[in-house]
């Protein structure tokens, strides 16, 4: 696939990039479940990702709003990775939030539950956020989804299309 890097196996069979890094680089599906070799998946986030924060928020938003949260983390938890050290907190909030909603996708629970009170706490203690992230409500959504969990109440699609931004 272009832009990823070469992958070679190891003596365990796993996926490594040139520089021995583990990398998974078999097909996904749109919940970010490994399909096997050969399979058709969904387009993956490039391992290498480097958006500017308001690029970062719309393409994270995009895939939000086509109901791929999986590759949402995975562009969130890039700007996690590569933000500024006095933002971590806050984009591993929105990461960890986005990885909260796939678990739903997925149908686990507890997974979902973990997830969602972690961003929460972490969005929480972040306090106001730059760039218009809506941390108060997604915070709001979060409680929302876990009290809807708690109580085994059935969640839309349209409930996990969050904003990540404050709309104008």
């Amino acid at each position: 696939m272009e832009g990823m890097p070469e992958q070679t196996q190891d003596d365990t069979g796993r996926d490594r990039d040139d520089d021995g890094r583990a990398r998974n680089a078999r097909p996904r599906d749109r919940f970010g479940r490994p399909l096997p070799f050969g399979s058709a998946g969904v387009p993956r986030i490039p391992e290498d990702l480097d958006l500017p924060p308001a690029e970062t928020l719309d393409y994270a938003q995009r895939l939000l709003d086509e109901g791929l949260a999986f590759n949402a983390h995975e562009v969130l938890e890039a700007a996690w990775k590569n933000g500024p050290f006095a933002e971590k907190s806050l984009w591993q909030g929105l990461a960890q939030f986005a990885v909260g909603l796939t678990h739903i996708q997925r149908g686990n629970a507890k997974g979902a539950r973990t997830l969602l009170k972690r961003a929460s706490d972490r969005l929480s203690a972040y306090g106001t956020a730059p760039y218009g992230i809506d941390s108060p409500g997604l915070v709001e959504r979060a409680h929302t989804l876990l009290m809807a969990l708690e109580q085994g109440k059935p969640i839309s699609d349209t409930d996990l299309r969050a904003r990540l931004t404050v709309s104008h």
